[in-house]
């Protein structure tokens, strides 16, 4: 881990950075909250740059990509008593009582805001696609692959055309032999896991309906998608996997399958009394 403080590496190396990377390194100084939470399509945005130029001003202050800058940045940041690893609203002197209420307190603010970032035009027009497809695929990486299991198994109760594979290789194999009549769901949080981009990439040009559930409007999954669902957790570089994430994630698809339950009742009724049957039978 490095020791010495990102910000001391630009101020260090600021008179060496190109003019662009000048303009990417005033912007971080200046909003270094805010940037540990931005996809680096929303940073170029701000900045007014293009993206290689924000992963050409990481490298020159000698950090990977831009992942390992944003980590970088979340530990300068992290003042005395703060755990940068968890929400910056837990401290470590918190007692057990505290941290539940600040738990709490961040997944209710993560289902708010993902409410307020709902539009309705467009699950009304997920929930088009989702009927009229032959097969729906969900799509995920990591935490978010268990998000689209979870998917999969709530509309397995009702429909039997939904399906998730739980290896990569796996879910490029299924891209790449959709159709036009099909539709994926692709989970990522960033929009920027490489796998999920690849498999979008590839049922895009396969024909197939794209729908993305992740935190970012612009991103390089979004490019491939034709319907963006946004989700309203805040998850630093070092909360990787918050269940804050997944829960405004989960809200998103319980809202998919209510409404995709009304308007298909009367096989959905007829389908999720036959599951529950065929399971109630595995019970004691």
């Amino acid at each position: 881990m490095r020791t010495i403080s990102i910000f001391s590496s630009i101020h260090s190396k600021y008179n060496n950075l190109t003019n662009t990377e000048k303009k990417v390194a005033d912007y971080v100084l200046e909003n270094t909250k805010s940037v540990v939470y931005m996809s680096i399509t929303d940073l170029a945005d701000e900045c007014g740059v293009g993206e290689s130029s924000i992963f050409r001003f990481c490298k020159s202050l000698s950090y990977k990509g831009y992942q390992e800058f944003k980590i970088a940045l979340a530990h300068s940041i992290a003042v005395e008593n703060e755990i940068p690893q968890l929400t910056d609203q837990i401290l470590m002197n918190d007692t057990i009582a505290q941290v539940a209420s600040k738990v709490l307190s961040t997944n209710i603010s993560a289902l708010n805001e993902t409410n307020n970032l709902l539009d309705v035009e467009s699950i009304d027009k997920a929930i088009d696609y989702l009927i009229e497809a032959e097969r729906v695929q969900f799509f995920g990486v990591g935490s978010s692959l268990i998000t689209a299991m979870e998917a999969k198994i709530k509309f397995m109760r009702i429909t039997n055309k939904t399906e998730c594979s739980m290896d990569s290789h796996l879910q490029m194999m299924s891209a790449a032999l959709m159709t036009k009549r099909d539709v994926a769901v692709i989970i990522s949080y960033s929009g920027s896991t490489k796998d999920s981009i690849e498999v979008a990439r590839k049922a895009k040009e396969r024909g197939a309906t794209v729908i993305s559930i992740t935190r970012f409007v612009k991103s390089p999954l979004t490019s491939y998608s034709d319907l963006t669902l946004l989700c309203g957790a805040n998850e630093g570089p070092l909360q990787g996997g918050s269940l804050s994430a997944k829960i405004s994630q989960l809200y998103l698809l319980d809202v998919l399958y209510v409404e995709y339950f009304k308007r298909t009742n009367e096989q959905s009724i007829v389908n999720k009394e036959s599951t529950a049957t065929a399971v109630s039978e595995k019970l004691l």
